[in-house]
């Protein structure tokens, strides 16, 4: 990390950091930590998340490691370097045996409780109780006054401190007690109460240290998808070597069985490659030479050759590990609701607690009495729960979705996901296999079926697009030789232009032809019919020169593709949920509306220009609507950027990918649906909990305050309060995408 530092500050670039806070236990432990960061000079935003206990820091090349780490111990905090391994993965599990323990020393102070339910009236020797709860108070307990008392010298509070100063008064009152009636008989003593609520807590603690483990599962399994090592040929010899030794290039031998140890494409062999933790995926996908395969799948039945593409960071499964972290360590918009709630949660506690001791002592001057009471408020009071609420579930929403092929990029992406009203789909590649091909080549009078094929082709030659390819194939098929091209350029949403065989030439849509006033003459009828069938219509064009050549049209070329199997799957589930679907196409009106038609899609815009998609999707915002884009290619990119949510294809461009907030790791439209889907039970979830964390209080804390909880109870609806938000977000662990199950004859990849 200091070496990125050092990289960052040469630069003058802002820079990230990245921190593992120790000690924090509530809400109010994060607000502290997070204003403690903000304080330090060139530091522009902190954010700590509690359930993965870390910090992330924005700022100035000037911030440095020991200035953060100085200002978390102010705090009363411990700052360290993040491990190398994920969040709660090579750290020991939380020790079992003090809440042992503490339970059997408090057990025979709570036995007399117990025991009379039963009519059998027993009570433990006063001296005996002390005894007893002593070690429980200072020794088990000790943590609370540690955590309390650095809290309370940096002018805060927090969940210890509440805890520390009600059970030090409830042990505190049986001592007095006790000293005072030595000898004349035996009073009430609270040591039973002192001692319960510190075992109690220490249970919940080590409860919710279990579950909060269970939250990063996604980014362990993932880390252990990691090969160790790989098997690579060079200069003719097998060599066994560190992944990290493997270079761009090399040739990596992956025998059956074995985990596939870096991203490339296949040049030897031919085998069932399994990717279900990477892209959700269910089935064995085939892979033969030229296929590309992911660092971490498992081959099948086949020995494969691999030439590698991707190492290190830069591989999909690095790629993948870093966006659910980033996304498990982000706070949710709906997090600011309770950070302010928790700024002031404590010293609002410690008011109410102060208000039950004076009400009580004024209603009957019992001032025993009134001491139990407010210790009752102060043991209840949690603000632990309204801290874990959100975070817990964002970690098991976004682990859960990635484990189904659904990456997203932040928690504000998760958050505004639920609420998605309209889809706009891009068609091709989206809604299509976006592998199209060469349907008809209708040449204009004076124009040779073979010259116009070999002009396009010309013209394509450097192109990566999907329609470029279908015309490299087809002149290849035909054994057309092709001329070279100069001086080529794209035109952004109209088509491309180059020179070729001396004359400059332009491939592109119908749009074009209309912009250079060409007339289709006696094609106009054959593309009329092309697009009726969905067919995607290019023109070729000499659009003359200054030496008075003439603008000239020199043909059509007629595309066709095919349309997703699970595509109409995709657009039902979505009616299903309530949402509306929009397609924004490149496209000629006819190739859409045929798509359209056969999908079920609500709306169409076609000839729509990469700028005019994010205007559309601006329009549809500014008419109420919470869009949500879904593409996979560079000019959805500003669409992908204006709308809500940004959904893109990983089988598209990096560029989408980079914009967009949520992307799908295989090319199946249905895990749209399941995005929005798991973004809405995942909100459900931390709505359920905030309630269950404000309700806890808003009810407990009266309670308590009137009288009608003795501190035993108390703690223990407080220990439950933050395990049960955390065991309820757990349970987006069964959610399961319905795009899981692959629909037969779908072969994407």
């Amino acid at each position: 990390m200091n070496s990125a530092l050092a990289a960052h500050a040469a630069l003058g670039q802002p820079q990230a950091i990245t921190l593992q806070i120790s000690g924090m236990t509530c809400a109010s432990c994060v607000m502290r930590v997070e204003k403690a960061l903000k304080k330090v000079p060139g530091v522009s935003q902190a954010t700590v998340n509690l359930a993965t206990e870390q910090a992330t820091v924005q700022g100035l090349p000037s911030v440095t490691l020991p200035a953060l780490k100085a200002a978390v111990e102010r705090a009363g905090y411990t700052a360290s370097d993040v491990p190398a391994v994920p969040v709660n993965e090579g750290r020991p599990a939380q020790t079992w045996w003090p809440v042992v323990l503490s339970a059997l020393l408090t057990l025979p102070l709570v036995a007399p409780m117990l025991l009379q339910l039963f009519g059998l009236d027993w009570m433990l020797g006063g001296l005996w109780q002390l005894v007893l709860a002593t070690p429980v108070q200072f020794i088990l307990g000790g943590r609370f006054y540690i955590a309390g008392w650095k809290a309370l010298r940096a002018g805060s509070g927090n969940m210890d401190l509440l805890v520390a100063i009600g059970t030090s008064a409830a042990y505190g009152l049986s001592v007095y007690l006790l000293l005072r009636h030595a000898g004349h008989g035996m009073p009430h003593l609270y040591f039973e109460a002192s001692a319960a609520v510190i075992t109690l807590v220490l249970l919940g603690k080590w409860l919710e240290g279990r579950a909060k483990r269970q939250t990063v599962d996604a980014i362990r399994a993932l880390n252990a998808l990691r090969p160790a090592t790989a098997r690579v040929r060079r200069d003719g010899a097998e060599l066994e070597l560190p992944v990290a030794q493997v270079v761009v290039g090399d040739l990596v031998l992956v025998r059956p069985g074995e985990r596939v140890p870096v991203d490339g494409d296949i040049t030897e062999g031919r085998s069932h490659v399994d990717e279900s933790l990477i892209t959700g995926e269910s089935l064995p996908v085939a892979k033969a030479v030229g296929d590309k395969v992911t660092g971490g799948s498992v081959n099948g039945e086949g020995a494969l050759t691999v030439r590698t593409l991707a190492i290190g960071a830069e591989t999909t499964l690095a790629r993948i590990i870093r966006m659910v972290e980033s996304a498990q360590a982000a706070k949710a918009p709906i997090q600011r609701i309770v950070d302010r709630v928790s700024a002031v949660f404590v010293p609002v506690v410690m008011g109410v607690a102060l208000l039950t001791f004076m009400g009580w002592m004024v209603a009957n001057g019992d001032w025993e009495q009134a001491l139990v009471n407010a210790v009752a408020v102060l043991v209840i009071a949690c603000p632990c729960a309204l801290g874990l609420a959100t975070p817990t579930a964002i970690m098991a929403g976004t682990g859960v979705a990635a484990r189904q092929g659904i990456l997203i990029k932040d928690a504000e992406a998760l958050e505004v996901a639920h609420a998605v009203t309209v889809v706009a789909f891009d068609k091709t590649g989206t809604l299509t296999l976006g592998r199209p091909s060469l349907v008809a080549a209708e040449p204009a009078d004076g124009t040779r079926r073979d010259a116009l094929l070999s002009q396009a082709a010309a013209l394509q030659q450097a192109s990566d697009h999907p329609l470029a390819r279908a015309v490299m194939a087809a002149v290849q098929a035909e054994g057309l030789a092709v001329p070279e091209a100069h001086e080529a350029r794209a035109l952004p949403g109209r088509g491309l232009e180059a020179i070729v065989q001396g004359e400059r030439l332009v491939l592109g849509s119908a749009r074009l032809l209309q912009e250079l006033a060409v007339a289709a003459g006696a094609l106009a009828e054959t593309a009329e019919r092309l697009q009726g069938q969905g067919r995607t219509i290019s023109w070729l064009i000499h659009p003359g020169d200054a030496d008075g050549q003439r603008t000239r049209l020199l043909g059509l070329l007629a595309f066709g593709d095919s349309i997703k199997p699970s595509a109409r799957a995709a657009v039902q589930r979505l009616h299903q949920l309530g949402v509306r679907t929009v397609m924004l196409t490149g496209d000629n009106h006819g190739a859409a509306q045929a798509v359209a038609q056969e999908l079920g899609i609500d709306e169409v815009r076609a000839d729509v220009l990469p700028a005019d998609k994010a205007a559309a999707v601006q329009a549809l915002r500014a008419a109420g609507e919470v869009v949500a884009m879904v593409g996979d290619g560079i000019n959805d990119a500003p669409a992908l950027a204006a709308a809500d949510v940004g959904i893109a294809m990983a089988t598209g461009t990096d560029v989408a990918m980079e914009t967009a907030g949520i992307t799908l790791m295989r090319g199946d439209p249905r895990l749209v649906a399941d995005a929005l889907d798991v973004s809405r039970r995942t909100v459900a979830k931390i709505r359920q909990g905030l309630f269950w964390a404000f309700a806890y209080n808003v009810l407990g804390i009266p309670l308590a305050a009137m009288g009608w909880l003795n501190p035993v109870i108390a703690g223990a609806a407080m220990a439950f309060s933050s395990v049960s938000v955390v065991s309820n977000a757990l349970l987006l662990r069964r959610w399961r995408a319905s795009a899981r199950q692959s629909i037969p004859g779908e072969s994407e990849r």
